[in-house]
């Protein structure tokens, strides 16, 4: 089967929707953050890496929570200029 098939076939409209969805989503988070200051860029990268760690850490979503807030005011207060 080639990829034109596999992608043109009415029974892989999943993938079809998925693909479609992923590029939506790195499109809107590309231009999303291109107007950010380093300050806020750090505060979306902290929360962000909070999530998955707490995340990962509980295994709940209270934990990948707590987590964001909690990397997102560290990565804040770290990158705030004196």
């Amino acid at each position: 089967m080639s990829t034109l098939t596999f992608i043109t076939s009415p029974s892989h409209s999943y993938w079809r929707w998925t693909l479609l969805s992923l590029a939506a989503a790195a499109t809107l988070a590309l231009t999303g953050c291109a107007g950010m200051s380093s300050r806020e860029t750090s505060t979306v990268v902290g929360a962000t890496a909070g999530a998955v760690v707490g995340g990962v850490m509980t295994g709940t979503t209270a934990g990948a929570a707590v987590g964001a807030a909690a990397g997102g005011v560290i990565a804040n207060e770290v990158t705030k200029k004196r």
